[in-house]
């Protein structure tokens, strides 16, 4: 069966006139084939580029809630995907780390939105000043780039390499086109389709060709970016394609290396970094079966320690059970086919050429619960080459499999200089106590590498390993490593989006980049600005606050409050020499008073003090000076809210404070002359959104919506009738005052809280849910004789609800689903019940 491909929205199959085999790792039967011959590349590229818009016009925080679903829709899935990628020859361990790392890397992109404006484009870093008066000036803007992001993955993590990549160009607003390694192409197919039936990806951000092309990069253009991860051979073939060197099309590659990790001089046996030190090796060489880009291939260690090391690391390695991966007690699965296990006894004849090979063999091993021949398994090799510096064969051919070489060194020197010669890693790894040790190896060998770990008792038991690249870390290396970055957080996302320098004026660009520049126009607010929601909130939006003249006492109190006496408040016969002319008001009472001037009393949308950004104090205020405040919008951020609060964003506000009066003591200006601006800050606060989900239930509202039930009336979703919904209503209104509370709560206690905090959100109570204190599917017996007295009942037990709380303010009761509510609770849970039901039968105007 040919391996289907998704292009162009359709799920097709590439014809049987050039196909490769794929196998399963354990059992060595061919489970399927790959082709994308007959397949129409070049339109599937453009489809991308075509149906690109719907990602790119996304904001951040579309993008990135988008991803968190997709993440959270496959994680549901998992189970069929660990039983497929059995046949790639992983254990539940390895594949724990491609799969679920790979949806833990959606999550971790996914929160980066959080770091982004609510738009669909960037702004990075301060704006510039070109000219003198502030009137001229620039700023950097990242838009995505208009193309595809065209992903050519190795074979070794069919889930994450994909994942990794898509979450980062879906973050930027790009579309993807992924070509996995035909070897487990089966497993990211699987996952793919998955995608598509959920239905959260918009047309055409995810295509996949389930086989080898090698026209894939005939008609990029320079819109689209290409990655590759795979072998540094087939990277650097790609990476002089003509076409990329016509259009100038962004390429990164992600190669195998030979990964070092370095013992500490004080890392001998007995000591907790010597355990660490051998468990990182043999974990580097056991995981994946050694196919990972990250693993060990070069122990370098200490002269005098090792034989110490071989013997130690040769009995961690006797504990290995290999065999099929399904089993319990196997530890080390099968390597992706036999051609692989050849392709691998073939290096290690090379190395072997200078090295010795003092555990393993490379002969057919018995496997536990498989045939060790029809399986593509192989014993952990462990090479030892004494003259790491005279024979250089250990660092410049890689075994893609469990193999590992020991070699010796003197001193940090030689240590760097034997992680070097690998020219260039994705990661290396030094395990010491010694922080010295670390730091000098760090320093002098972080040009050669990608990334370095530094592992100790400390940070042994939290460290994700050697091996383990991380969704906010930058994920590559230079030199033989391919010289390129994936992931690294911000710095991936930016890798698909064009920078752009803008100059204009602040007003011009407080409307390009939605960020309010020092300078521009303000925008005077016909209200307080903290009265307005977090939707009406513009950048621009400013106010001008009245006046404070700050006296003698108001400093003096101001420091024995706090405990500030710096000389230049409270001693003014110590300001001989120094900057300060007279008794000057302290920086943070300057901002303190400012918020005097600026904060709004009542209470509205601003729910809290978020906190300081920046702050710069220009010159002294002294006493006597008077001040007022400029407040203005600077920018508006998302965030997600968890916990008991309503739907919020944060805003910040450029706090300007001026000097009403301004002398210029030192050079003796006018005060015309004089430079106004003493300080300056953005301040963030938490801004409640608006609640347009929900009616407020007014107790004439309610009256309203009754008198337009009737016995007849037929609810647009479930099985109630008038009469039981009403009765319903006046259940819940009589355990909200307490008068019930027989009833054990539901919702089970680990996840109550969570529940609970449903209430505060502005979204809709579900359709389809049971009523935990009735009888599944069945409606209680009616209470009342007809609907009209139900209604007077549920009436007077509203009554008795509010009453009860008007006297018991601080009261709590429960709630079936909801667990304990206070009044205010009680009063979110009025407003969506009635909402609901009343909306159930078509009641609310």
């Amino acid at each position: 069966m040919i391996l289907e491909s998704y292009i162009n929205g359709h799920w097709v199959k590439g014809d049987d006139s050039n196909t490769r085999n794929m196998y399963d790792a354990i059992t060595g039967d061919v489970i399927g084939l790959t082709s994308t011959e007959g397949l129409d590349i070049a339109s599937a590229l453009q489809f991308g580029r075509d149906n690109g818009k719907a990602l790119r016009d996304m904001t951040f925080q579309q993008r990135g809630n988008m991803i968190k679903k997709l993440a959270l829709y496959l994680n549901k899935r998992k189970e069929q995907f660990y039983e497929i990628s059995y046949k790639t020859g992983a254990t539940r361990a390895d594949s724990w780390v491609d799969i679920e790392g790979g949806f833990g890397n959606l999550f971790a992109n996914a929160s980066l939105r959080k770091l982004f404006p609510d738009q669909s484009y960037a702004v990075e870093g301060d704006a510039i000043d070109l000219s003198r008066g502030g009137r001229f000036m620039a700023h950097h803007i990242l838009v995505p780039k208009k193309g595809v992001a065209v992903h050519i993955n190795a074979f070794n993590f069919p889930v994450w390499g994909m994942l990794e990549k898509c979450a980062v160009n879906w973050m930027a607003g790009m579309p993807a086109v992924v070509l996995p390694a035909p070897q487990t192409a089966f497993l990211t197919e699987a996952v793919v389709r998955e995608i598509i039936n959920s239905g959260i990806l918009p047309k055409g951000a995810l295509q996949l060709l389930s086989g080898l092309t090698t026209s894939i990069l005939d008609t990029v253009n320079s819109q689209d970016v290409v990655t590759f991860t795979g072998s540094a051979h087939t990277g650097r073939k790609l990476k002089v394609h003509p076409r990329l060197t016509e259009e100038s099309v962004p390429f990164t590659m992600e190669a195998d290396s030979l990964n070092a990790s370095i013992l500490g001089p004080d890392a001998v046996p007995g000591t907790p970094e010597f355990a660490i030190f051998i468990k990182e090796v043999r974990k580097e060489i056991t995981s994946k079966c050694g196919q990972k880009c990250t693993a060990i291939r070069r122990v370098i260690v200490p002269e005098n320690l090792m034989e110490d090391v071989q013997i130690a690391l040769g009995k961690q390695l006797e504990r290995t059970v290999i065999g099929d991966p399904k089993l319990r007690e196997v530890r080390m699965g099968a390597l992706i086919n036999n051609d692989q296990r050849d392709a691998i006894k073939t290096q290690i004849a090379k190395i072997a050429q200078t090295a010795d090979m003092v555990y393993g063999s490379t002969d057919t091993i018995e496997a536990m619960g498989a045939d060790g021949a029809k399986g593509a398994f192989m014993s952990p090799i462990v090479m030892r080459e004494n003259n790491p510096f005279k024979n250089t064969q250990v660092h410049e051919i890689e075994a893609f499999g469990p193999v590992t070489t020991l070699m010796p060194y003197n001193g940090v020197e030689e240590a760097i200089e034997l992680a070097q010669m690998g020219k260039g890693s994705l990661v290396s790894s030094v395990v010491t106590a010694d922080d010295a040790f670390a730091k000098a190896y760090t320093i002098e060998a972080a040009s050669h590498h990608g990334r370095i770990l530094t592992l100790n008792r400390d940070s042994a038991p939290q460290s994700t390993g050697h091996g383990s690249p991380l969704p906010l870390l930058v994920h590559g290396g230079p030199g033989r490593a391919g010289g390129g970055e994936e992931m690294g957080g911000i710095r991936g996302i930016k890798h698909y989006m064009q920078r752009c320098a803008v100059q204009g004026s602040p007003t011009s660009l407080t409307e390009i980049t939605g960020i309010y520049q020092p300078n521009g126009d303000y925008k005077e607010a016909e209200q307080h600005p903290f009265a307005y929601h977090y939707e009406d909130i513009k950048p621009g939006m400013s106010l001008k606050t009245h006046k404070r003249t700050i006296t003698d006492n108001d400093i003096q109190n101001f420091a024995n409050l706090t405990w500030d006496h710096f000389y230049a408040h409270t001693d003014i016969t110590s300001l001989d020499g120094s900057i300060f002319e007279k008794r000057t008001a302290h920086g943070y009472f300057i901002i303190s008073a400012a918020a005097g001037l600026f904060v709004y009393p009542n209470k509205g949308p601003v729910s809290a003090n978020y906190g300081l950004e920046d702050i710069r104090f220009l010159r002294p205020l002294y006493h006597n000076d008077t001040i007022y405040v400029r407040l203005t919008c600077k920018e508006k951020r998302e965030r997600d809210v968890s916990g008991r609060e309503h739907p919020s964003g944060i805003v910040k506000w450029y706090v300007e404070v001026f000097d009403a009066e301004p002398v210029d003591y030192e050079n003796g200006k006018t005060d015309e002359e004089a430079e106004a601006l003493v300080a300056v800050a953005t301040i963030l606060t938490m801004v409640e959104k608006k609640q347009t989900t929900f009616v407020e239930m007014t107790e004439s509202r309610i009256n309203n919506c009754l008198s337009k039930l009737n016995e007849n009336t037929q609810p647009s979703w479930g099985t109630m009738t008038p009469q039981q919904m009403v009765e319903h209503l006046e259940l819940t209104y009589r355990i909200a005052a307490g008068e019930i509370q027989d009833f054990e709560v539901a919702t089970p206690e680990k996840v109550l809280d969570k529940v609970a905090a449903t209430l505060w959100d502005y979204n809709k109570m579900p359709r389809d849910y049971n009523f935990p204190l009735y009888e599944a599917g069945i409606q209680p017996a009616l209470q009342h004789k007809d609907l009209d007295e139900a209604k007077k009942a549920m009436l007077d037990a509203r009554k008795a609800y509010l009453d009860f709380y008007k006297n018991n303010k601080k009261a709590t009761t429960n709630n079936a689903v909801f667990g304990k509510l206070n009044k205010y609770e009680w009063y979110l849970m009025e407003r969506k019940h009635l909402n609901h039901h009343f909306e159930q039968f078509n009641l609310i105007d």
